[in-house]
C-alpha cells in the first residue's frame, strides 16, 4: 500500500483527478478520496506518502491475541503440521482425533487461516524459500494478495469466488486454463490453442467469466505466474478483483489444485495440450461437474451451480453456464473421450 501512496502523491502533484488516479490503481474513486482526506497533513492539507502511511498505520487498532496465540501447546501443534505442509482442514481433523476430550485445543480451519494471513499477528508462519518482501514486484500493476481477500472467501459461504491456474503441456509449449468455483467446485476449462501469454490468457479468461451472471463474478485467486500480467485489464473488463497467492504456495488454491490433479486423468503430463478442441474441454468439464462429491454431501457441482442459477431457468452443461436465453457455443451434442 505504501507504493500506492507514492503513486497517489506523484499523481496529485501532476494535477491528476482523484477519479483518474483511482482508475490507474484499479480502485474505487471513493477509496482514493477517503485516503487523501484522512491522511493528508491536518493543517497544510499536503499529501505526503510516507507521512500518510504512518498516519494510516497509527490508526489501525491493536489486535488482541487470538486463541492460537494464547495456547502455546495448540500453536506448536499447528505449527509442526504446517511445517510438513498440512492444510488447515487436515490439522483441524487431526486435532479432533488426537485430543477428543480437550475442547480448549479445538479450532476451526478458518481460525488457522486468520492466524496465517488475515490478522497479521505472527501467530503462525509458513516456511517459504524466500521471504516475500525481498522479492521484486512480479507485475507492473500492483497486486492484491490473498491476505486482502474478504473473509467470506475463506468460509466458502458466498458463491462467486473462483480459483484459477494453468495446466501446462509438453515442453511448456501449450496450456489449458482452469477455473474452479470455491463453493460449488464447479469447473470451467478455457481453451488456449495458440499461446498462453499474458494477453491471450487475460482475454480468454475475461471472455469466459463474462458469461456468468454478476452475482457469480466476485473474485479470482491465482498464483504469481507471468500469464496473469494483464490482471488489471481483466479486472476492468469483468469488475472482478484478482487476488494472488504467496510464492510457491499452491495449497492456497486448494480446490483448483485438486481439480488440476483430476484433469491429469484426461490430459497427462508431457502431452501437447493444443491438440484438444474446445468441444473436448467442454466434455471433460461436464464429466467432472457431474461427479458426486463427498465435500458437497454427494451432490454434484452441476447440481449446486444449477441451484444458484434457478432465477434464470438455466441448464448447466459442461464447463460453461448455459442459459436458455443466451445459448453458448459447443454445449450440446455428444463427444468422445479424448485420446
Amino acid at each position: 500500500m505504501e507504493k500506492d501512496r507514492i503513486f497517489i502523491a506523484d499523481s496529485l502533484r501532476a494535477g491528476w483527478s482523484l477519479r483518474k488516479i483511482a482508475a490507474e490503481l484499479g480502485r474505487p474513486a471513493s477509496t482514493i478520496s477517503r485516503e487523501v482526506r484522512r491522511n493528508s497533513h491536518p493543517r497544510s492539507g499536503d499529501y505526503c506518502p510516507y507521512a500518510a502511511h504512518d498516519r494510516a498505520m497509527a490508526r489501525l487498532p491493536r489486535p488482541k491475541a487470538g486463541k492460537i496465540a494464547q495456547n502455546p501447546e495448540l500453536r506448536d501443534y499447528i505449527q509442526r503440521k504446517l511445517e510438513i505442509r498440512w492444510s488447515p482442514e487436515q490439522i483441524v481433523h487431526s486435532l479432533k482425533r488426537d485430543f477428543p476430550d480437550r475442547p480448549e485445543v479445538r479450532v476451526a480451519h478458518e481460525t488457522i487461516y486468520l492466524a496465517l494471513y488475515v490478522q497479521g499477528r505472527g501467530e503462525l508462519r509458513r516456511k517459504t524459500h524466500k521471504r516475500a518482501q525481498t522479492r521484486q514486484p512480479r507485475y507492473r500493476d500492483p497486486m492484491a494478495m490473498i491476505s486482502d481477500r474478504p473473509a467470506e472467501v475463506e468460509e466458502r459461504a458466498v458463491p462467486g469466488h473462483w480459483e484459477g491456474d494453468l495446466i501446462i503441456g509438453k515442453n511448456s509449449g501449450s496450456a489449458i486454463a482452469t477455473l474452479v468455483e470455491r463453493t460449488t467446485r464447479f469447473t470451467m476449462l478455457v481453451h488456449l490453442p495458440d499461446d498462453h501469454g499474458a494477453v491471450t490468457v487475460g482475454a480468454a479468461l475475461a471472455h469466459t467469466i463474462q458469461r456468468l451472471p454478476a452475482h457469480l463474478r466476485r473474485s479470482l485467486t491465482w498464483d504469481q505466474g507471468s500469464e496473469m500480467g494483464k490482471h488489471r485489464s481483466f479486472t476492468m473488463s469483468t469488475d472482478m478483483p484478482v487476488y494472488f497467492c504467496g510464492p510457491a504456495s499452491p495449497w492456497q488454491r486448494g480446490s483448483n489444485e485438486n481439480t488440476n490433479g483430476l484433469l491429469r486423468q484426461y490430459f497427462p503430463k508431457s502431452t501437447d495440450l493444443s491438440k484438444y478442441s474446445a468441444e473436448t474441454l467442454e466434455m471433460v468439464a461436464h464429466e467432472l461437474n457431474t461427479r458426486p462429491r463427498k465435500t458437497l454431501d454427494w451432490d454434484t457441482p452441476t447440481q449446486r451451480m444449477a441451484s444458484l442459477l434457478s432465477w434464470a431457468a438455466p441448464v448447466v452443461r459442461s464447463g460453461l453456464c448455459v442459459s436458455r436465453r443466451v445459448p453458448f457455443r459447443g454445449c450440446s451434442g455428444e463427444h468422445s473421450r479424448p485420446g
